[in-house]
């Protein structure tokens, strides 16, 4: 998260992102209100105007951009920087904008037409930051030449040159008396200047890495400063001393800001956190989050007051659904828990782990009622039946298994599908069963007798997700190649081909009305669909990551979604807002390279015994230019043990559990000094 700010009436939080979006969010609950799109590249900066009624905002494509805060709509694409636009504002009035750039250049526009009223040239290297003065009649400017200019807003006039940093000046801000001028740079200081004489006032020392923000509180007493060092800084304006160190972010602070009644201060960091803390006190007030890891199902139980989700921690958690509490954690497998649901009346929960396992808990204590053995490899998927007197369940061993939900013994292991098998799901009135495969189809089962009923083609890629329509006539299903299809149960014909994901499909639903289908995928996304036209009704976005599970509540008047980012989201179905972000799943353990070194494999002699359970984290340090780089290391997750050198060129996620690389940088990947020794040179052997 590289840039944030406060609206003036302190109610939202205007944030930017390495993901090319504009986020609005609800300062008091950390709702997301809106999420605004058109930048093609990160977005470095973002600022309200004073009235609130628009957002400016920077980019890596070279435009700034002006947004209708209220309805998120463009309003203005300002074009004429050379290079990515490292830092915006509006003047006090609103009626300008002003811009800085890696082209060197600071520009001033007209905010109402676009048109570029002044171009301020003197730098000599990339602008990092700019501002107005509270009157509008200066603008400060900071830059990786290491020097803070002032200028004439309405000559473009340089005014003064402010030089003593010895590293590259991040950002700049005016004191709302205008009297001073705050810095904070590369060399790891603040700095405060006289505006009028450029003279040193304070320099500000206790940061132990690059200093990324800085502002004034409007009173004019405090300072706030952000750094790489994971920390932000409160300093007494007056005597340079340290107020507070305010701790929480788990990596590189980029920007801060003061509400309006200097009570809060918001700070963005790139642990993909918005962070609100009193800043009286320091406490963190709230933690915003759309992106971070891992939750690989969920779903609502009937009465819609409580949700399940399983995740990669190993783990299960119960949630009160209005609350976003976290009820019950159900820990017994020792493997990813990949499905989870709810029995009907709401007394047990199945799940399904990379255990082999199906487990049977109870919903109110906790406790495991039965373990259900007999699949052997991963369990992908399970459901009850309606009655609840039967549990199915898919299997990477290409079987679908029926249990008795009691007893837990094998009523029926029905095979026909010739690769893995995830989905499964019963028909409503519990007579018929359909599986989802890596075979790429849809069968169709009797669910007392186990014969084969249909095999429905169409999809060109692995199925992800099936399910039944409430009346049983039409079954949706979901999959790898980026599509939804709609299928008449009775003769197996496709009704629908719903196109409009750009990745992977993960899990569909019905609506109890059949009127809508809801449907995630890895391209982040939930959306709602009308199931009569095809036609997409809703795009939810607020995952950072890949979107696993999807469900509508029994009423139909709420959605929810389990992520990659390792939140559950709860939205409301018909304006698709965010009600709920309920967190609590932990990191994922393991580390795997192209699925031939899987950590969880006992049987595995390549690796070494103390390795078993860990992850891989990608090294980072900033560039010369102050971008987050990766130096090439994979690291395990504390960062104490390096594992092995990728090439930095390798697009990896940050951090993950599986390692997957093209064949043409197996022969780039270095084990010298590598913790995990050399004998994981096997791992890439064909």
């Amino acid at each position: 998260m590289f840039a944030v700010a406060f609206s003036s009436d302190d109610r939202l939080i205007v944030s930017g992102s390495l993901d090319k979006l504009v986020r609005v969010w609800d300062a008091s609950t950390g709702e997301t209100l809106k999420v605004l799109e058109g930048h093609t590249d990160y977005v470095w900066s973002v600022a309200y105007s004073s009235d609130d009624s628009r957002i400016v905002s920077g980019s890596e494509d070279k435009s700034v951009r002006v947004w209708d805060a209220s309805t998120g709509e463009t309003l203005k694409v300002l074009e004429g920087h050379s290079d990515h636009v490292r830092t915006v504002a509006f003047s006090s009035d609103d009626s300008r904008i002003v811009s800085g750039s890696a082209d060197k250049s600071v520009r001033v526009w007209d905010a109402s037409t676009g048109e570029t009223l002044k171009v301020l040239e003197g730098h000599t290297d990339h602008v990092w930051s700019v501002a107005f003065s509270s009157d509008d009649t200066r603008i400060v400017s900071g830059s990786k030449d290491k020097s803070v200019r002032v200028w004439d807003a309405l000559t473009g006039e340089t005014l003064k040159v402010l030089k003593g940093h010895t590293g590259y000046v991040w950002s700049v801000a005016f004191s709302s008396d205008n009297s001073r001028i705050v810095s904070g740079s590369s060399d790891k200081l603040v700095q405060v200047w006289d505006t009028l004489t450029g003279e040193t006032l304070k320099v500000l020392e206790g940061h132990t890495d690059y200093v990324r923000s800085v502002a004034f509180s409007s009173d004019d007493s405090c300072i706030i400063s952000g750094s790489l060092d994971k920390s932000v800084r409160v300093w007494d304006a007056s005597t340079g001393e340290t107020l507070k160190v305010l701790e929480g972010h788990t990596d590189y602070v980029y920007s801060v800001a003061f509400s309006s009644d200097d009570s809060r201060i918001v700070s963005g960091s790139d642990d993909k956190s918005v962070q609100v803390r009193d800043a009286s006190t320091g406490e963190t007030l709230k933690v915003l989050e759309g992106h971070t890891d891992h939750v690989w199902s969920v779903a609502f139980s009937s009465d819609d007051t409580r949700i399940v989700s399983g995740s990669e921690d190993k783990s299960v958690r119960v949630w009160d659904a209005l609350t976003g509490e976290t009820l019950k954690v159900l820990e017994g497998h020792t493997g990813y828990v990949w499905s989870v649901a709810f029995s009907s009346d709401n007394s047990r929960i199945v799940s399904g782990s990379s255990d082999k396992l199906v487990r049977v808990w109870d919903t109110l204590t906790g406790e495991t009622l039965k373990v259900l053995e007999g699949h052997t490899e991963y369990v992908w998927s399970v459901a009850f039946s309606s009655d609840d007197s039967r549990i199915v369940s898919g299997s990477d061993d290409e079987s679908v298994r029926v249990w008795d939900a009691s007893t837990g013994k094998t009523l029926n292991v029905l095979k026909g599908h010739t690769d893995s098998v995830g989905p499964v799901a019963f028909s409503n009135d519990d007579s018929h069963i359909i599986s989802g495969s890596h075979d790429n189809s849809v069968r169709v089962w009797d669910a007392s007798t186990g014969e084969m009923l249909k095999v429905l083609e169409g999809h060109t890629d692995y199925v992800r997700s099936v399910a039944f329509s409430s009346n049983d006539n039409c079954i949706v299903s979901g999959s790898d190649d980026k599509s939804v299809r709609v299928w008449d149960t009775s003769t197996g014909e496709t009704l629908k081909v719903l196109e409009g994901h750009t990745d992977p499909v993960r899990s569909v639903a019905f609506s109890r009305d059949d009127s809508r289908i809801v449907s995630g995928s890895e391209d982040k996304s939930v959306q709602v669909w009308d199931a009569s036209t095809g036609e997409t009704l809703k795009v939810l976005e607020g995952h950072t990551d890949y979107v696993w599970s999807v469900a509508f509540s029994s009423d139909d008047s709420r959605i929810v979604s389990g992520s990659d980012d390792k939140s559950v989201r709860v939205w409301d179905a018909s304006t698709g807002q965010t009600l709920k972000v309920l967190e609590g799943h932990t990191e994922p353990a393991a580390l795997s390279v192209n699925g031939r070194c899987a950590a969880a494999d006992s049987n595995d002699k390549s690796m070494p015994t103390q390795w078993t359970s860990l992850r891989y984290i990608r090294q980072k340090t900033a560039d010369s230019s102050g971008y987050p780089t990766h130096t090439g290391w994979l690291l395990s997750p504390q960062g104490e043990h390096y594992l092995m050198f990728v090439p930095p060129t390798a697009q990896l996620p940050d951090s993950s559990n599986i390692l997957t690389l093209p064949k043409s940088y197996a022969a780039s990947v270095d084990f010298t000094s590598s913790a995990l020794g050399s004998e994981w040179c096997n791992c890439f052997s064909s």
